[in-house]
């Protein structure tokens, strides 16, 4: 029985690291990269983060792109994290 719930998908999961998988500084903010394993792909995700007045503000966001490997989902997650910053600033935390 195992072995077919691992042939359909069923089997052990892979966690998602405890930490940051890459984290960048870009601007003033820190970019993480935090993709995590969905439906047998790694899913684009992350925290963009910066502290504003004394206070840390973070900003967590998920994408829809999915990729077979954690790096590319990781530098995908570093470029949509860029995006973010470029086009919404601080903005981003309200």
């Amino acid at each position: 029985m195992s072995f077919l719930r691992k042939l359909f998908g069923g089997g052990s999961k892979e966690a998602a690291p405890a930490g940051p998988r890459r984290q960048l500084d870009y601007n003033g903010f820190v970019i993480a990269a935090m993709p995590y394993k969905e439906g047998g792909q790694w899913q684009t995700c992350g925290t963009v983060t910066k502290t504003v007045d004394g206070q840390v503000k973070e900003h967590r966001f998920i994408r829809a792109d999915r990729f077979a490997d954690a790096d590319a989902a990781a530098d995908h997650a570093i470029l949509k994290g860029q995006q973010i910053v470029d086009q919404l600033g601080e903005k981003v935390f309200s």
